[in-house]
């Protein structure tokens, strides 16, 4: 299972009626959940890539019709699927004429996902793309080393120190947000009960964090 911060990347897919007044609705349901799974760097493109699918079917198969918006992960990437009753009507790739009002979906699909493609069956289709996270392996994280190691441990803390009915459900920001003041303020008191200087460790771990962001892309010292 992949994961950031305590929340499971789940497949999960939407049912909807295809017409354009549901376009924006689900552009900002993909921010939410590629924001929860912590990919803001592929929302843009997610969005424009379920505005032109969704469009496809309404232009092509036609307005109302019965439609679902799936998301999952496949590896690092981004997997969008949305799906039609009509396996006969298939998107194609062509270059639309500059003053041409339609037909750019799929070259827009095309020019942002790193690959797509139609899934014919026998009574409906999947028209899929998909889009390059960043990550580096399927249980990666965005940001390197260091926050991969800290999001192992806030995962770890969280969980132990969380009431019993949020290890139910994924952390929100601002219960992640207070499981790292606290893991902070617990290992400076284990720094202080072992004789050391809580202060000044503070003071050497801003000046690592403030040097680390000075120099993004840096490994760890």
């Amino acid at each position: 299972m992949d994961c950031i911060a305590g929340m499971p990347r789940k497949p999960w897919d939407l049912p909807f009626v295809a017409e354009p007044k549901e376009v924006a609705g689900l552009r900002r349901i993909m921010r939410l959940h590629l924001g929860l799974w912590g990919l803001h760097e592929v929302i843009d493109a997610a969005q424009l890539c379920v505005s032109e699918l969704v469009s496809n079917v309404i232009h092509h198969v036609g307005a109302g019709t019965p439609t679902t918006l799936a998301v999952s992960m496949n590896g690092t990437h981004v997997r969008i699927e949305v799906r039609d009753p009509d396996a006969r009507a298939l998107p194609t790739l062509f270059e639309a004429a500059t003053e041409a009002e339609s037909g750019r979906g799929m070259a827009l699909v095309n020019a942002v996902a790193d690959r797509w493609g139609v899934q014919p069956y026998a009574d409906h289709k999947v028209t899929w793309c998909e889009l390059a996270t960043g990550l580096t392996s399927t249980h990666g994280h965005l940001g390197g080393a260091r926050i991969a190691r800290a999001e192992v441990l806030l995962g770890l803390y969280g969980t132990a120190t969380l009431p019993q009915a949020a290890r139910l459900s994924p952390l929100t920001t601002a219960v992640a947000e207070g499981a790292v003041t606290a893991l902070i303020a617990d290992l400076l008191h284990w720094v202080r009960a072992h004789g050391g200087d809580a202060d000044e460790a503070l003071d050497r771990a801003q000046r690592r964090y403030e040097a680390g962001t000075s120099c993004e892309g840096a490994g760890p010292s």
